[in-house]
């Protein structure tokens, strides 16, 4: 007989090879070991986040975050509301990889330790979609009906309706329309944000 971790180990190993079959079968995905198993649904709303909410097992929540209504985040997303509190609305998407903060260390650590870590709360409104790979910095204010395209930088607040983009982030163009109308504009030339 082997011992107790080989055994727990194979044991594990075939429910990863059942969960993948399943998966693969009725979605045509295959996911981390710990987004396969561990329902979405349920995460969001043990950590108290609006109904429909998900969250993938990957990311991670420090602080005070709040998330409104049937929104959906991501895998390998990072939600910081230590430094002030991060707040998401209903119906947002925060695709994969976004990471959204409400502290910095920046000037703690070239000041060699002398000035404390900046802290600035972040709030992102409803219908709003973050880009894969983005980054929100601390004190950003997103409005509503916002796109933030990928691998963006915000480091600025974005009025409601705005598309943006870059590194810094710019504008691109804004949002028309609701509903079913809803639409993307898109400038010929971009402002700064």
């Amino acid at each position: 007989m082997s011992d107790p971790i080989t055994h727990l180990a194979l044991e594990l190993r075939k429910l990863k090879e059942q969960r993948d079959a399943e998966l693969l079968a009725t979605y045509n995905r295959s996911l981390p070991f710990a987004d396969a198993q561990f329902d979405r649904w349920e995460r969001a709303k043990a950590l108290g986040f609006g109904d429909k909410t998900s969250i993938y097992d990957s990311s991670f929540i420090f602080g005070d975050v709040k998330v409104g209504f049937e929104t959906w985040i991501g895998p390998f997303t990072l939600l910081d509301g230590s430094g002030g509190g991060l707040v998401i609305g209903d119906h947002c998407s925060i695709s994969a990889g976004v990471h959204i903060y409400t502290h910095d260390t920046v000037l703690w650590a070239v000041s060699g330790g002398v000035q404390t870590a900046r802290k600035s709360a972040v709030k992102i409104g409803s219908n709003t979609y973050i880009g894969a790979q983005s980054v929100i910095v601390a004190g950003v204010t997103i409005g509503e009906r916002c796109v933030i395209a990928a691998n963006s930088l915000v480091n600025r607040d974005v009025p409601d309706g705005t598309i943006v983009g870059g590194t810094p982030a710019r504008t691109l163009g804004h949002v028309e329309g609701e509903g079913a109308d809803a639409r993307l504009v898109f400038s010929r030339q971009g402002d700064r944000a």
